[in-house]
C-alpha cells in the first residue's frame, strides 16, 4: 500500500474491506523518514493545552505526505481533547496549510465551526516560536450507590433508563426512539419525560438523576449533540440546550440532584466501576461511536474523547461521514453503521425501508443463526478494531479498553473482540501484556451505561 509515497506495510486486513489502510500503520511509515522537528498545540477552556512533538519531511517532494500527516495529527488531536486554538511551531508552510484547511471555507470547516460553538470562541490556528506548556485538569466523579437512583442513556435508536436501588439495578427498559430524524424538541423531551417516570415507579422515591447522552455537555446543558440534528436553531437554543434539566425539574421537582455526562465518559465509568481498577477507555459502539476515558486517578479528563470524528483509515477511498464531510473516521467503523456498510459487501441484502436500528438487527439475528456471511462483517469489524485500538493505546495509554453497545452484544460482539485480540497480538505485539480490551458480561453491555448514570449526581 502507498499513500503520499508512503509504504505501508499491513499484514491483518478485513476480508470485506481489504483497502483498509490504518492510520497507525501510515504513522509509523510516515515517522521513519521524517526528520524536522515540528510541534503543535490545542488549547480548550481554562486555559488547558494538549502538545504534540513531532516530526515532518520538510521537501517539496514529501509536501503532500507532510499535510497530510499533519492535518489528520491536529484533527485527532481537536476530537480526542478537544480546543479553538491550534499552534504551530517548527514549519511555516504547515502553519499556512493548517490555517488554509481549518477555517469556514476550508476543507475542515465543519471540524473549526464545532470547536468554535463548543467552546463559544473563535477558531484559529497561530504560527508561534514555541508552543505552550502542556496543562490539563481531571475530576473526579460518579460512583456514587446510596439511595434511589433514575440512570437514563440516551442513544441515537433507543432509550434506556434504569431504577437502582443502593448500586443495584431494579428495573430497566430499553424504548426504540428516532431522535436523530426529528426536527421536534417535544418529541425528545416526551421521551425523556416518559423514561424518568417509568423508572420512578418502580422506586418508593428518587433521590437522584444522571443522564448519559450523546453530545457534548457543560454544566448540564447541551452544547453540540447529534441526537438534536434536526431541530432547528432557534429551537434548539430555546427547548434544547435545559431539556434534561427542565424534564428533571418537571418530573421530580427544581431540588433533585441532577448530572448529564457524555455517553462516552459514562461507558468509560462503567468499565472503571465494573472492572474495579483505572485507567479505563470505554467504547460504546452504537449509533455512533462513544468513547470516554478514565485516567490513572480514576477520574474524566475534560477532554472531548469524541472519537466518532478521529480518523482511523488512510484509505483515500474510504466511506465518508455524512455529518462531518469526512472520510476514514471511526464513526463509520465502530457504530451500527460501520455493520450496515459491511452487511452488503457480505451479500447481505438489507431493506433500506428499515431503520439503521432495525437493519443492525437483520445482521445480528442472521449471525445468531451461524450465517457466515454475518461472522464476515463483524470479524472485519473486529480487524478494524485490532488496529484502532494500538492508534487508541499511543494516544491514550490506557490499559483497559471495555467493548459496549449495541453492535457489540451477542455473538457478534464475542467474534469482534476475538479477532481484535488476534490482530493485536500478530501485528502489534509490543503491547502484548500492557493492553487488555474485555466485554462485560451480556446485560452490562446493553445497560451497563443507564446504571453507570445513575452514580453520577452525589446526594
Amino acid at each position: 500500500m502507498n499513500r503520499y509515497g508512503i509504504e505501508i506495510e499491513v499484514q491483518n486486513k478485513p476480508c470485506l474491506d481489504p483497502e483498509f489502510m490504518p492510520i497507525h500503520k501510515f504513522n509509523e511509515s510516515f515517522l521513519k523518514t521524517a526528520k524536522k522537528p515540528v510541534s503543535f498545540a490545542v488549547e480548550r477552556s481554562g486555559g488547558q493545552v494538549a502538545v504534540c512533538h513531532t516530526f515532518l519531511h520538510g521537501t517539496e517532494e514529501m509536501r503532500e505526505a507532510d499535510h497530510y500527516y499533519a492535518d489528520r495529527l491536529v484533527k485527532s488531536m481537536l476530537w480526542m481533547q478537544g480546543g479553538f486554538k491550534v499552534y504551530v511551531s517548527g514549519d511555516e508552510d504547515i502553519y499556512e496549510y493548517l490555517k488554509t484547511t481549518y477555517c469556514s471555507t476550508g476543507n475542515r470547516a465543519f471540524d473549526a465551526d464545532f470547536m468554535a460553538g463548543v467552546y463559544e470562541h473563535p477558531f484559529e490556528v497561530v504560527l508561534c516560536d514555541k508552543v505552550p506548556e502542556e496543562k490539563g485538569a481531571s475530576q473526579a466523579i460518579g460512583r456514587h450507590l446510596g439511595g434511589c437512583r433514575v440512570g437514563f442513556d440516551a442513544g441515537g435508536s433507543d432509550r434506556k433508563v434504569s431504577a437502582v436501588i443502593d448500586g443495584e439495578p431494579v428495573y430497566s427498559e430499553e424504548v426504540v426512539w428516532f431522535p436523530k430524524t426529528t426536527e421536534d424538541p417535544d418529541y425528545h423531551y416526551d421521551g425523556i419525560v416518559a423514561a424518568f417516570k417509568s423508572a420512578a415507579e418502580k422506586m418508593p422515591r428518587v433521590d437522584a438523576v444522571g443522564v448519559s447522552s450523546a453530545g457534548i455537555y457543560i454544566d448540564n446543558r447541551t452544547m453540540v449533540a447529534s441526537l438534536f440534528l434536526k431541530v432547528p436553531k432557534e429551537q434548539f437554543d430555546k427547548k434544547v440546550k435545559d431539556i434534561y434539566i427542565r424534564a428533571a425539574c418537571d418530573v421530580f421537582g427544581p431540588d433533585i440532584p441532577l448530572v448529564v455526562c457524555n455517553d462516552g465518559d459514562v461507558s468509560a465509568l462503567a468499565g472503571a466501576m465494573g472492572l474495579g481498577e483505572n485507567n479505563v477507555l470505554g467504547i460504546a459502539m452504537g449509533t455512533s461511536e462513544a468513547v470516554g476515558y478514565v485516567d490513572e486517578h480514576g477520574n474524566i479528563t475534560g477532554w472531548l474523547n469524541e472519537l466518532a470524528f478521529m480518523p482511523v483509515d488512510a484509505n483515500p477511498d474510504a466511506m465518508e461521514d455524512e455529518w462531518s464531510g469526512d472520510i476514514g473516521c471511526g464513526v463509520k467503523y465502530f457504530s451500527q453503521d460501520g455493520v450496515i456498510k459491511l452487511a452488503p459487501r457480505a451479500g447481505i441484502e438489507l431493506d433500506e425501508t428499515l431503520s439503521p436500528a432495525e437493519k443492525l438487527k437483520v445482521v445480528q439475528k442472521l449471525m445468531e443463526e451461524g450465517s457466515d456471511a454475518a461472522a464476515q462483517v463483524y470479524r472485519s469489524i473486529g480487524t478494524y478494531l485490532g488496529h484502532a485500538l494500538a492508534y487508541y493505546y499511543q494516544l491514550y495509554g490506557c490499559k483497559h479498553v471495555l467493548l459496549l453497545g449495541r453492535v457489540m452484544s451477542g455473538k457478534g460482539g464475542d467474534l469482534i473482540l476475538e479477532e481484535a485480540l488476534r490482530v493485536l497480538a500478530d501485528e502489534y505485539p509490543q503491547y502484548t501484556g500492557k493492553l487488555f480490551p474485555a466485554l462485560p458480561d451480556e446485560k452490562s453491555r446493553r445497560v451497563g451505561q443507564s446504571v453507570a448514570a445513575a452514580s453520577l449526581p452525589e446526594v
